[in-house]
């Protein structure tokens, strides 16, 4: 059953209702009558002239009004049955949090949050609601346009960290257990997080130089400030949580190394670093980029500034990114600010197949992004010192559904075309980083290098193992990852305190 349509557990359910009951929620709803609500406009978010943005690395969207956000709020229909909360991957309280916003207690409303999600900055900007929370609001269904819940929680949690009134909840009586979570990703930070408020000392052990995984490696700036993502981490850090960085478990040290060290419990949240290519002619050519490589150069080792910091990157003066997904939509946008005269984006299916999200489309056309739609790559061609100089493409039509339940994308013969570009970049999906599976005796692997786990309890084939995150799904979304940190760490606390 997808999170979306899954229903609330009675616990839930029961804290919900009794959210209800508050005085000051009852006199919200008399205020304001449900059918007034819906005839509210929703709120827009502001953003930047597109040709303005499109040449800097600031952020695009500029955030609610404390106003706006009030006014938003008001919209919320205070549901007897919030199917909202069962959309949310992590169960965020959201009427909740929105009534509190509409009574102007916006600290209060990030607290709320905090209860279930620890980095609500974050999900705020890349969470896809519109497919989550926002696709099963009631207002939704009865109007067609849901309460802004993203904007909301964003507009909470900036204002909480703006003001330096960020709470930290007092320490939890230590369990005398030690936990190790492998990597810093969203996974990892979610799990280290609620084990760290259960009393359990937690270390996360992090390959690269800065924490985030994908948080700061894969989501440029324009989307995800690297000072908000550092905010956050060192929330978690005034948790109690300690931060390994340059640690790359199964090389510095693997598990069986750390459970000498006393660490009675793992999880395993390693991500899905390792690219997939086409397997066409010309991919080793001076100028054809992994959309990983591409953008962790620019993001966490910031070429964008080159040469001020020492990674350089290629400025290109057409480029083409390989892909119709959020992170293809990343390294087009990318692309156009480091200065392309052409930037476009090559995709096999048609518009409306596309697996990125409205919002990121919507911004990279008005940025000035092409779309060469139905269209895929045969081969990159280079000049004679080995540099990408054009690219051969197909022209595709769409067929019968494949196993995705999209169209299958059908070659159109003798529809070959030749196009200039200096820059390719190919964002077709990644695999998971299969180190820690090399490194770990008896712990059981997919075909395609997933980590298997028990979906339940996200329990591995190893005891007291735990795994969740891209490394068992493949390339997911930010919130479902943070999902299954939540699982985890419950699953993972149980088994500690020896319930399981």
């Amino acid at each position: 059953m997808s999170d979306s349509k899954k229903e609330l557990d009675p616990e839930l359910k029961q804290r919900l209702r009794s959210g209800y009951e508050l005085p000051w929620r009852k006199e919200l709803r008399r205020a304001i009558p449900i059918k007034e609500r819906m005839r509210l406009p929703r709120e827009q978010m502001p953003e930047r002239e597109p040709d303005e943005r499109n040449k800097d690395f600031c952020e695009v969207n500029v955030g609610l009004s404390p106003e706006a956000a009030v006014r938003e709020a008001r919209r919320c229909l205070d549901c007897a049955n919030p199917l909202c909360v069962a959309g949310c991957p992590v169960a965020i309280d959201i009427p909740g949090f929105i009534k509190l916003v509409e009574k102007g207690d916006f600290i209060g409303a990030v607290r709320k949050i905090k209860e279930t999600n620890s980095l609500p900055a974050i999900c705020g900007r890349v969470c896809p609601q519109e497919t989550q929370c926002e696709d099963v609001c009631t207002l939704k269904k009865a109007t067609g346009v849901p309460v802004a819940i993203g904007n909301l929680e964003r507009f909470v949690a900036d204002f909480e960290r703006s003001r330096g009134k960020v709470f930290v909840p007092p320490s939890p009586k230590s369990s005398g257990f030690k936990v190790a979570v492998i990597g810093a990703g969203p996974a990892g930070l979610t799990v280290a997080g609620d084990l760290a408020k259960k009393g359990h000392q937690v270390t996360i052990f992090e390959a690269l130089h800065t924490a985030g995984g994908v948080l700061v490696y894969g989501i440029p700036e324009f989307r995800l400030p690297k000072a908000i993502l550092k905010a956050e981490v060192e929330y978690l850090q005034s948790l109690g949580v300690e931060m390994r960085t340059n640690f790359v478990v199964g090389k510095t040290a693997d598990l069986e190394d750390l459970r000498r060290r006393g660490y009675r419990a793992f999880f395993i949240g390693s991500g899905a670093g390792l690219p997939n290519f086409m397997k066409i002619p010309g991919e080793n050519l001076v100028g054809v980029y992994s959309a990983n490589e591409y953008l962790t150069r620019v993001n966490l080792m910031r070429a964008y500034d080159f040469p001020r910091s020492d990674t350089p990157v290629l400025r290109a003066k057409t480029a083409a990114v390989i892909g119709g997904g959020n992170v293809a939509m990343d390294s087009v946008r990318t692309a156009k600010r480091l200065g392309a005269e052409r930037a476009m984006i090559v995709y096999r299916r048609s518009h409306q197949e596309m697996p990125a999200r409205v919002e990121e489309v919507k911004h990279a056309e008005e940025e000035g992004v092409e779309f060469h739609l139905l269209t895929t790559p045969i081969r990159y061609i280079g000049d004679d010192h080995g540099r990408l100089k054009a690219m051969e493409t197909l022209r595709m039509e769409l067929g019968e559904p494949d196993a995705s339940g999209r169209r299958r994308p059908v070659p159109v013969p003798g529809s070959e075309c030749v196009t200039e570009v200096d820059l390719a970049v190919v964002a077709i999906g990644q695999s998971p980083n299969p180190l820690i599976a090399q490194t770990t005796p008896g712990l059981t692997v997919g075909k395609w290098g997933n980590v298997e786990v028990d979906w339940t309890t996200l329990a591995t084939s190893l005891e007291g193992v735990y795994a969740g995150g891209d490394i068992i799904r493949g390339g997911a979304t930010v919130i479902l990852a943070m999902g299954d940190g939540r699982t985890a760490a419950a699953e993972m606390d149980r088994f500690l305190r020896g319930l399981t």
